[in-house]
């Protein structure tokens, strides 16, 4: 893949599984936050699966479209918009009823200095929404940063592992799954939890900046050693099909790669490709920020692409200078500050 064309063709390409299970999914589709990293391949995987079933479905996506381009863009892939504030409380009740939510607005970067921000965002708005759409069904994104640190040897980070946020945006993060558990009570709205450790794609992702740094000389920071990832189009169409899994209470559910990788060994593999030697700074810690997605592997399989060809897929793309967002992950902060 050379161009953003040809990678958002591929990251946004139906499954069979997926187009069978979008047939049973009865009602429009409404994606909450639709302009952020994975919300317009995510809307554009929904039309095209929609297309390939052959079933009489909307896809609308909502956001404050800062960049109007994304509007024609996916209105010229027949998904509809809404320009809207989700925060003004006449913008979020204007919206139409819909029976599926895919609900993706959230705040992280920026959170230090700007904290009443990110609770408005990720702990009051969470609530505002539920009751709006109390009538349907809804999946939420979350994160892995609501679970502790866990022992690389061990990765037992499962759904029953109790919550334990390091920092303000992870615990903003756990007050969105509590209220919106809280209305799921209230009103039996069906919800899955959708809690993501970090999607990539060529333009972002933890792979991108570890290649960045093999490419360039830079030193590899290695106190965060271990990580998990998924595939941007894997991580999509995990949240699409979910809307066949919600439940009240809600379903909690882990989503990332089968692996536990390694920094250095994600490094060195990089180094091959670019015939570069890696630069590493400190130690690994024996505790990361992992998760546990088993049971998303059970219900939907292992994702499709795997971590040798997100490796090769980004080596070139770093080689070849191809676009990138500059919307780090800061992936190695231990102590929760975004």
């Amino acid at each position: 893949m050379k161009t953003i064309t040809e990678l958002e063709d591929f990251m946004s390409a139906p499954s069979d599984e997926l187009v069978k299970d979008i047939q049973q999914v009865d009602g429009d589709i409404m994606i909450l936050g639709v302009s952020g990293k994975m919300g317009p391949t995510l809307a554009k995987m929904t039309k095209r699966a929609i297309d390939r079933a052959g079933v009489p479905k909307r896809v609308i996506g909502v956001a404050r479209f800062s960049d109007e381009s994304l509007i024609e863009e996916l209105e010229g892939f027949g998904i509809e918009t809404i320009k809207a504030d989700l925060l003004k409380e006449d913008a979020l009740q204007s919206l139409p009823d819909v029976k599926n939510i895919i609900y993706m607005a959230g705040n992280k970067f920026g959170t230090v200095g700007n904290e009443h921000y990110t609770w408005g965002m990720n702990a009051y708005l969470p609530g505002r929404v539920a009751e709006k759409f109390k009538n349907s069904r809804i999946v939420a994104f979350s994160t892995g940063n609501v679970y502790p640190f866990t022992t690389v040897s061990s990765n037992d980070c499962t759904e029953d592992i109790s919550p334990n946020p390091v920092g303000e945006y992870a615990q903003s993060c756990l007050g969105r799954e509590r209220v919106l558990t809280y209305f799921s009570h209230k009103h039996q709205t069906p919800m899955v939890i959708f809690r993501l450790n970090y999607a990539i794609d060529m333009r972002y992702g933890v792979l991108l900046e570890i290649a960045k740094q093999v490419y360039n000389g830079t030193p590899i920071d290695l106190t965060m050693g271990n990580v998990n990832v998924i595939w941007q189009g894997d991580a999509n169409e995990y949240a699409i099909r979910s809307l066949l899994h919600t439940d009240h209470p809600p379903t909690i559910l882990n989503v990332t790669g089968p692996e536990t990788l390694s920094v250095r060994w994600l490094a060195k593999e990089f180094g091959k490709r670019m015939k570069k030697d890696p630069v590493f700074a400190n130690s690994e810690n024996p505790t990361a920020l992992l998760n546990n997605a088993s049971n998303a592997h059970k219900l939907f399989g292992y994702p499709k692409v795997t971590i040798q060809q997100m490796i090769d897929m980004i080596a070139e793309w770093v080689v070849s200078d191809g676009h990138t967002l500059n919307k780090p992950t800061h992936f190695q902060e231990r102590e929760g500050a975004f």
